[in-house]
């Protein structure tokens, strides 16, 4: 079975009542990558999920905790100096936003085949590993 790892904005669909098409779809992602592969998320995308669902989607803090209490189910990449480091080379020698690096140094760490995200460039490699949107291509 293959790593993969999720990022934010496909669990922040999982949550969106103002877009069901995507929110069915982002469901249907998540629940493939739990059944079929080793789901991977980092410290930073817990954070980012938090403050989006409860602030943007005003989904109720209680809800959203109980959500991310599931998480459990997948391997968490801690945030470490080594892995921010990591991060720091790939924005620059990839000109990528330190975030979206720092997504990249986590799916690295935990030695991941594909990073789930739609806001990343679908179709590119960093340092092995492939970058997918799922919304427009099967993984």
């Amino acid at each position: 079975m293959s790593k993969i790892f999720i990022d934010t904005n496909i669990l922040v669909y999982t949550l969106d009542q103002k877009n069901v098409e995507k929110r069915d779809a982002a469901r249907e992602i998540v629940k493939k990558v739990v059944k079929s592969h080793l789901p991977v998320i980092s410290i930073q995308v817990i954070q980012e999920f938090y403050v989006v669902a409860s602030s943007k989607l005003h989904a109720d803090a209680i809800i959203v905790k109980n959500i991310i209490h599931n998480f459990h189910n997948m391997e968490i990449v801690n945030n470490d100096l080594d892995l921010i480091e990591q991060a720091i080379d790939i924005s620059v020698l990839s000109q990528l936003s330190f975030w979206d690096s720092l997504i990249i140094a986590a799916a690295e760490k935990a030695n991941c085949e594909y990073v789930l995200s739609e806001d990343l460039n679908s179709g590119q490699n960093y340092r092995g590993i492939k970058l997918i949107n799922p919304f427009l291509q099967d993984f």
